[in-house]
């Protein structure tokens, strides 16, 4: 299972969407909330060796203006990260983190008309498909991205689109909780290093109660490191369920 510190890392090196809150920005406790999203959201973000976030924006952003006039004083700010799943399912959104932390301008300029800000992460939270964590400043800046981040949403794509009956036959793994019903679904829902998730959708032919949904998680048998250890994983995967 990935620490807390790692998925956090992951989101925030992953293509998910990102908006930087900053209280008071324009007045008001919450101002950055009134402001519309897109001129909070980074166009670009990676992580430093010490943890720290740094991020780029139009020269000209709210954001900008605001690290620029703090100065010297402590500007406070919250990176807030949103993941959506790449494929159709009920309930899409798989997870939300929150970096807090303080706001600086870095010198120089990265592109013309772009401004480099620079995020110190004092303390962080997930909420995802694991559940709810804190995650300490020290386990961010240590933790590594899960390997497969770049290529999870093209996979998961491929895996729902070329392969969707392999994917509805991994119910045969599941015993007393196997969908039975023919118009049940199964919808690759998340993949990384540990294994693949799985939201099956048991619908109610009757239409006298609402189709229900749960996730199951299909562990590898060791964690994977590239495509290829992928590929060799879901073929065992693959095979656990035809037998």
């Amino acid at each position: 299972m990935p620490s807390a510190a790692e998925r956090t890392r992951t989101l925030v090196q992953s293509t998910c969407s990102a908006v930087l809150l900053i209280p008071g920005l324009t007045g008001g406790a919450a101002a950055s909330a009134a402001l519309p999203a897109e001129l909070l959201a980074p166009e670009a973000r990676s992580v430093g060796p010490d943890g720290e976030v740094f991020l780029v924006f139009p020269a000209d952003s709210p954001a900008v203006r605001a690290a620029t006039h703090a100065q010297d004083d402590e500007l406070a700010a919250v990176l807030e990260l949103t993941d959506v799943a790449p494929v159709s399912v009920p309930n899409r959104i798989r997870g939300r983190a929150w970096l807090s932390g303080w706001l600086t301008s870095v010198p120089g300029v990265t592109e013309p008309g772009r401004i480099m800000l620079r995020l110190e992460v004092g303390e962080s939270s997930v909420d995802d498909l694991w559940g709810a964590e804190s995650v300490e400043a020290d386990d961010f800046a240590r933790a590594e991205p899960d390997p497969l981040i770049e290529h999870e949403a093209e996979l998961l794509q491929h895996l729902h689109a070329s392969h969707g009956d392999q994917v509805r036959a991994l119910s045969s793994l599941l015993g007393e909780r196997r969908p039975r019903c023919a118009r049940d679904r199964a919808v690759p829902l998340s993949l990384d290093r540990f294994g693949l998730r799985v939201r099956f959708t048991t619908a109610h032919g009757d239409g006298t109660a609402a189709d229900r949904s749960f996730d199951v998680r299909f562990e590898f048998p060791r964690p994977v490191r590239d495509i290829a250890g992928l590929r060799q994983a879901m073929h065992a995967l693959f095979d656990a369920a035809e037998d």
